[in-house]
């Protein structure tokens, strides 16, 4: 096989690992506040909306030493060992306790900030400048399918189900458990790419650098990890503060804000609308679905489209932000304002039309559709910024996010649905101008480099 083929299927396996993996968390993520509502024991305590904000908050602060893991033990045993955590979280679902419950939430959320900075640093590896917009957008496709796996089966499974029991809990998160354990074991199908014929400074990676270190080290190994591990934690702090991330860092912020909505919220805005009828529930698994196809449309599109688009980026963001604002709107009009936190019995209220199924499930697409514009293009730059030093920069990047999407999830628990609306559209709109800015700083940095070559 070519190197460049090989490097394909690297991107796709890691896009099936997390597509496996994440049918089975972000299933858990959608259904969870709901299913809280319907335990039957009375010693249980805990709050869906509350383990996110815990596991995103702690995603943030782990974010500062995920590069330095990374680094350690390599892109492929940090993502295993992560994947582990996560079905660890999963599984607790199968006999709930509080404290469990909480203490899983803060192990999901370290082994999320190693994962995803893991992530970001095959991705890059596996790319080069011509192929990195291509390579996010297989990527993302292919991790958005479980969001359309996972939500069809808990469609199925709780159609016509207006209380969820103990054996309905028990089987879903059972079969959860196994899919995200397939995932983990499929990281270690990823070989390590052929070395590209460039000068030493192009094809840098935190991945090489663990090889060279460890033969440059060999008298004193202990030693030689040690400052691996702080060189990685201060490129991290450095890159934080450049101009680049700083101009990004609003529009990150964003995509952590409405992947709180459209992954915990808006699910249990739809299983809580008494006037859905007595499907609410299993449509949370039809706008599951929704937002899975919307997502993999636009990765799908938006990241093919990326290699070829004379215009940049900026057209699929201005995409992005308006199908979002369309959505928001819609929502607005069609689900009730205490939707968000209404009780086990769900609410009666009314929202300014008459609600519809067919509104809140075209809602969900939009949703996904937008999230991909935003993600796609977010992964791209990020890549192209910052290929050299991509471990950092992708913790910087689930940094930012992780942290707001732990303030979105702290502040569901009281607020009104249309304040939530309005945090978001406010944030979007501030992150998009900002992401133009970012994107005339690459295309910049881009014509620099072409002219450096001739």
């Amino acid at each position: 096989m070519s190197p460049e083929g090989k490097r394909l299927l690297n991107i796709i396996i890691l896009g099936f690992g997390f597509m496996f993996m994440f049918t089975a968390f972000q299933t858990c993520g959608n259904i969870e506040q709901t299913v809280i509502k319907s335990f039957n024991s009375t010693e249980f305590h805990g709050s869906g909306y509350t383990s996110m904000a815990i596991i995103y908050g702690v995603f943030s602060a782990s974010n500062l030493i995920a590069p330095s893991v990374v680094t350690v033990i390599g892109p492929q045993l940090s993502m295993f060992f992560s994947g582990l955590l996560y079905s660890a979280y999963i599984a607790m679902f199968i006999y709930p306790y509080t404290w469990s419950f909480y203490t899983a939430s803060v192990f999901v959320g370290i082994g999320a900030a190693v994962l995803w900075t893991a992530q970001g640093n095959v991705l890059a590896i596996n790319s080069t400048d011509s192929t990195i917009g291509r390579n996010s957008g297989i990527f993302w496709a292919l991790l958005q399918f479980s969001l359309f796996f996972g939500n069809l089966y808990i469609y199925c499974a709780w159609h016509g189900h207006v209380h969820i029991t103990d054996k309905d809990r028990q089987t879903v998160f059972i079969s959860l458990t196994v899919i995200s354990l397939v995932g983990c074991f499929l990281f270690f199908l990823i070989r390590k790419p052929d070395p590209e014929p460039v000068p030493p400074e192009a094809s840098e990676s935190l991945l090489q650098a663990e090889s060279t270190e460890s033969c440059s080290t060999a008298a004193s190994p202990l030693s030689g990890i040690s400052s691996q591990a702080l060189d990685a934690f201060i490129k991290a702090c450095k890159m934080f503060v450049t101009k680049e991330m700083l101009l990004l860092s609003i529009s990150i912020g964003y995509t952590g804000l409405e992947l709180t909505f459209y992954s915990g919220v808006y699910g249990t805005c739809i299983g809580a609308m008494t006037r859905f009828g007595q499907d609410a529930k299993s449509l949370i698994g039809l706008s599951g679905i929704c937002i899975g196809i919307g997502e993999i449309l636009g990765g799908g599109v938006f990241g093919m489209l990326n290699k070829c688009n004379r215009f940049g980026r900026n057209p699929v963001v201005l995409l992005g932000l308006i199908t979002h604002f369309v959505a928001f709107y819609l929502i607005f009009l069609n689900i009730a304002s205490d939707a968000p936190i209404a009780p086990e019995a769900g609410t009666d209220l009314q929202a300014f039309i008459s609600p519809s199924v067919g509104v809140a499930l075209l809602c969900s697409f939009l949703l996904g559709l937008g999230d991909s514009c935003f993600n796609t293009q977010l992964l791209s730059i990020i890549g192209f910024m910052f290929r050299d030093n991509s471990a950092p920069a992708f913790a910087v990047f689930k940094f930012i996010q992780s942290i707001m999407a732990a303030l979105a999830f702290f502040y569901s628990n009281y607020l009104l649905l249309h304040w939530q609306l309005l945090i978001l559209v406010v944030t979007g709109f501030l992150g998009s101008l900002t992401f133009f800015m970012a994107e005339g700083l690459a295309e910049s940095t881009r014509r620099e480099s072409d002219y450096d070559s001739i």
